[in-house]
């Protein structure tokens, strides 16, 4: 109502224009850009890719463009329906959009095996979910909640875990410089502001020199929007949930400035007991077409957030004794009446970058962007005498009595607080830059070369976050300032920092003629790491600052798709590369004096092969891959007499292969039908057997070392995944829709480094389960405002199953510690556009 107050212009118009806008598949593009040429007006296309373009030019030429398809013109006199206007795929129409335009994989051109992800399905599908689990539905993808906190769902690639799988956002990789992980905590919002997202398993699509042995997903945010006006989103769900947003767009102005802005908040008690959150999120595009040849786009986002999280988990026993069932969460209890988590996550991270587009001629090109990332925050949880964290509200599923240990507290005065709660703080700063020149040599060969380079700096210390009641802790972590007495917010046990670097180039060949398109790339990296201890040495000790330790890493992989017909097409794609091993690898022990320098790279190699089908109403893509990871990174820490050694144990390899089948049918113009099958086989490959450590005079140190694991299964991802979806419209702008996911082959997490007795058995194998989640969306009009109502039910049966999984030392479920997947829950959103 307060939009449809504030909307009072009217349109006055002598031409009319309609059409709709669709894929190679003839399925929908919502948010295509209709832009009248030669001027600065323009409007998008709504969910099902109908635009209405009303504008007072009686002729002229309209441009038809969208995310990686090639644009097209059409010329008016008078009103005119273009009825459906179909775009092909093209690397070229990313250009201005992406500061890594070909990290976008184009279907029928670049040999990889990709699946792309559009704005609306993110934001038919994904109400209240986590927001990897939007892919969940793709093959190879396997996406949980993991405890259950907001922001707390991981994403598994084809068995890899985030550390080997590369995420990037409009081209900026967001992988933890100091470990390679992905906290999808930290972009808890970006749902909000996603136009497309890509997942390119495998070898992908990426110039940057990211050594992603599971795949690549590729993020695209909004950027400014061709259309003037906004919209505005509200939100509701169980267990409280709360959402509400809105997006203002100034268009494309006389002058050559455009702006988008937009911010939301979400809120909610959390579906799992003390989990209750509340984020924020916003994001800024200020855009500026200096001239023909040289635009420049400034855009900035984060995700503030707080949320109680379940690190622990418990028996399957336990949850079915729990008074709030599969709900149950250890990690709460009750304060003064309130609930507080004793383990929680509060963090924001913000990107911000700078990025030029630059046409030198006709043949190149040059793309450089200048981007800056500030994280605060950390995760919380207990300290000091953790047995009274263990007195409950009564019986033992019960919240901690955190009220019991703050009268202790008091009742020790003088003495200080017994127990209390922590934060393990990550702050970090993190600057880069990422420069792409491509060029065209003929008519056929195109040159692209790049330069990555990055610096980070990660800030690792505890911090007291609550006395709970007592006058202060007593610390002698400092060896500075021993004898410490601590309040809120001092640091204690640990403070240091990670300085890592890297500098990376790449270059890349690409041919295309008729039917057939090729490339073959060149990347090279260098990674260094350094230590800083303010705890452990003394401010004047030269020990308190290591050296830089560098290690090189590089990549070559090549590739080529051939399109049979318009309908048929093949492709394969070969590679290997060197990763370079993680800062933890070369500070084992968290100090500056017994240092892995010697720590090995890992080497993987990957091959791939293809089949691509278009037809009028059915497409599909089938994938056979095969990766070989050797000499995972193992590395272990030996005495003797008085001395410190490491070893690196070479030959612990591992396998993963596969088939993949997806594919879309469209039996008329109001049903689509999706489907996805993939079958893996991850294993371990091989025993490693009496390897025997030596120091420099060739003494042995300790015994062999063996590890018996050779045909285990990989664990943590199932191996078997298959999905069905149906949309319906069942009438104009009202969309119904089914998804089925089924997952199988789920091993419990083990650490193989563990298995050192012949004929261990397998790890616990995890019970199949499937699940629906259905949704329907209903447009309207209120006034002249387009208006969606959406409502959502993700597991509509209340199916219950465990989805992660620790092993037991039995490896059954009897003595496995388990996470369970959540019940039904729903969702209801509305979003009015102006």
């Amino acid at each position: 109502m307060m939009v449809m107050l504030f909307s009072t212009a009217v349109i006055f118009a002598q031409t009319k224009l309609t059409g709709k806008v669709v894929d190679e598949t003839n399925q929908p593009l919502p948010g295509a850009s209709i832009i009248l040429k030669g001027a600065t007006s323009g409007v998008s296309t709504d969910f099902d890719g109908n635009f209405i373009f009303e504008t007072s030019v009686s002729n002229g030429t309209i441009l038809v463009s969208f995310v990686g398809y090639e644009a097209k013109s059409f010329t008016f006199s008078k009103s005119v329906n273009f009825g459906t206007i179909a775009l092909k795929p093209s690397a070229e129409s990313l250009e201005e959009i992406v500061i890594t335009a070909t990290s976008f994989a184009i279907e029928r051109k670049t040999p990889v095996a990709v699946s792309t992800i559009k704005a609306d399905v993110i934001e038919n599908k994904l109400g209240s979910q986590e927001f990897p689990e939007i892919l969940k539905s793709t093959p190879g993808v396997y996406a949980t909640k993991s405890g259950g906190g907001f922001g707390d769902g991981r994403l598994n690639l084809r068995g890899f875990n985030s550390e080997n799988v590369a995420v990037m956002i409009n081209g900026v990789p967001v992988n933890d410089m100091e470990n390679g992980r992905v906290y999808w905590s930290n972009w808890a919002g970006l749902a909000d502001v996603t136009s497309a997202m890509q997942v390119q398993r495998g070898l992908g699509a990426s110039k940057v020199a990211v050594p992603s042995i599971g795949g690549t997903i590729n993020i695209l945010s909004k950027t400014t929007d061709a259309e003037k006006g906004g919209s505005i989103i509200t939100g509701v769900g169980n267990d409280g949930y709360q959402k509400y947003g809105a997006t203002v767009s100034t268009g494309l102005l006389d002058n050559g400035f455009a702006v988008t802005v937009s911010a939301s908040k979400t809120k909610g008690d959390g579906y799992v007991d003390g989990t209750q959150f509340e984020g924020y999120n916003y994001f800024i595009n200020v855009s500026k077409q200096l001239n023909a040849n040289h635009k420049l786009s400034f855009t900035s986002f984060g995700a503030p957030q707080r949320h109680g999280q379940r690190q622990n988990r418990s028996t399957i026993e336990t949850y079915r004794n729990a008074e709030s069932g599969n709900k149950f969460s250890p990690d709460w209890g009750i304060k003064n009446g309130q609930i507080v988590s004793t383990e929680d996550n509060f963090y924001h991270k913000s990107q911000s970058s700078l990025n030029h587009y630059w046409t030198i001629s006709d043949k190149s090109d040059l793309s450089t962007s200048l981007y800056a990332s500030w994280g605060t925050g950390g995760g919380g949880g207990i300290a000091g005498d953790y047995g009274l964290f263990n007195v409950r509200l009564g019986g033992s599923d019960q919240p901690i009595d955190l009220d019991n240990i703050v009268d202790i507290n008091r009742a020790n005065g003088a003495l200080g607080s017994v127990s209390w709660l922590r934060a393990s703080r990550n702050d970090h700063t993190w600057f880069g830059m990422l420069s792409t020149f491509k060029t065209e040599l003929n008519e056929n060969l195109d040159f692209i070369a790049g330069l990555d380079l990055r610096t980070y700096t990660g800030k690792h210390f505890t911090e007291v976050t609550d006395l709970l009641g007592g006058a202060y802790v007593s610390d002698n972590s400092d060896i500075n300032n021993p004898n410490r007495t601590l309040k809120v917010g001092d640091k204690y046990s640990y403070n240091n920092d990670g300085n890592v670097g890297w500098q990376g180039l790449f270059t890349q060949l690409e041919y295309s003629k008729d039917n057939l398109s090729a490339f073959i790339s060149v990347a090279a990296s260098n990674t260094s790491y350094q230590r800083v201890d303010y705890f452990l040495y003394l401010d004047s000790d030269p020990l308190k600052e290591t050296d830089t330790y560098n290690f090189t890493g590089y990549s070559v992989k090549g590739g080529a798709n051939y399109n049979l017909t318009e309908q048929h097409n093949v492709f394969a794609n070969i590679g290997y590369f060197e990763k370079a091993p993680g800062f933890q690898a070369v500070f084992p022990n968290n100090d500056n004096v017994r240092i892995n320098d010697k720590a090995e790279n890992q080497k993987i190699f990957s091959a791939e092969l293809g089949y691509g089908f278009r037809g009028e109403k059915f497409a599909a893509n089938l994938n056979l891959y095969r990766t070989q990871w050797n000499d995972r990174t193992f590395t272990r820490t030996l005495y003797n007499n008085g001395q410190t050694y490491f070893a690196n144990l070479l030959g612990v390899n591992a396998l993963h292969q596969g088939v993949e089948l997806d594919f879309t049918y469209r039996p008329s113009e109001k049903l689509t039908l999706t489907g996805m099958l993939s079958l893996g086989n991850w294993e371990w490959d091989n025993n490693v057997e009496n390897v025997q450590v030596y120091d420099e005079d060739q003494n042995p140190i300790g015994n062999p070392y063996n590890l018996y694991i050779e045909g285990l299964k990989v664990s943590d991802a199932a191996q078997t995944t298959a999905a069905l979806g149906l949309d319906y419209e069942l009438m104009p702008k009202t969309h119904f829709t089914v998804d089925y996911n089924y997952f199988a082959d789920l091993y419990a997490d083990y650490n193989p480094d563990s298995r050192t007795t012949p004929g261990t058995p397998q790890p616990w194998k995890v019970p199949a389960y499937g699940t629906f989640d259905a949704s329907v969306r209903y447009g309207f009009k209120i006034g002249d405002l387009d208006t969606t109502l959406t409502a959502r039910m993700n597991n509509v049966f209340d199916t219950e199953y465990v989805a992660d999984a620790l092993d037991g030392i039995n490896n059954n479920a009897q003595t496995a510690l388990v996470w369970y997947g959540f019940g039904r829950t729903f969702n209801i959103s509305a979003k009015i556009k102006f």
